[in-house]
């Protein structure tokens, strides 16, 4: 759903979720998760840096999720925090604390390494000033290649990245990979293609696109 902008508390309720963000940007991974768990709430499309998400972030920057009273931003932290308030639906970690540290070691290396060379691209191409811009296409495209052989023995034989069963970190993982695919980033990984175009092929990922995950 989309609406204008209007989160007092009072409005939101403790029952009302509210993903807080641009069309085509992170937040798509944010509607992916609620899509998966079947949960419902509402799309309040915010641009990056404006007052409304300053008010929201000291950063200024988007998703912002707020649930009730609490409000999370960084898309990881919402996933994870979604999957683990909804531990019924199977999103989370495995059991116990070495369940814990996997889930926690995926979602570190796709933010911080996966999706590093594809976020240096995007904000020398269209987010910085021009005149500290560079082009770092070549550097880019090598770092990424560099990542993708490490998802590929990282997955390994493994349908998921938790193993069986698609979780939190697929969402992730997934939205990285259409966001590279978009990009034009090659990626000489049939498993690594393979994984994509089964995580991709989601509903859930579908209606998230439809919902404001991707741009109009």
């Amino acid at each position: 759903m989309n609406s204008g902008y209007g989160l007092g508390s009072q409005e939101r309720g403790f029952n009302h979720v509210q993903a807080i963000g641009s069309r085509g940007s992170r937040v798509s991974r944010v509607l992916w998760m609620l899509e998966e768990l079947g949960q419902p709430y509402e799309f309040v499309e915010v641009k990056l840096r404006s007052p409304e998400a300053y008010a929201l972030n000291p950063s200024g920057k988007v998703p912002i999720l707020i649930d009730g009273e609490l409000t999370v931003t960084d898309s990881a932290a919402i996933c994870v925090y979604l999957a683990d308030k909804h531990a019924d639906k199977g999103m989370g970690a495995n059991p116990g604390v070495a369940g814990r540290a996997e889930m926690d070691s995926w979602m570190h290396f796709a933010q911080s390494e996966f999706e590093a060379p594809l976020w240096n691209k995007l904000r020398h191409r269209f987010l910085l000033p021009k005149e500290v811009r560079v082009d770092v296409g070549p550097a880019a495209a090598y770092d990424f290649a560099s990542e993708t052989k490490a998802l590929d023995g990282r997955l390994g034989n493994r349908p998921f990245a938790l193993g069986d069963r698609f979780s939190a970190v697929d969402v992730l993982l997934g939205d990285m990979g259409g966001w590279a695919r978009a990009g034009k980033f090659p990626i000489e990984s049939e498993r690594v293609n393979a994984y994509f175009d089964r995580v991709l092929a989601r509903p859930a990922r579908a209606r998230a696109q439809a919902n404001g995950g991707a741009m109009r």
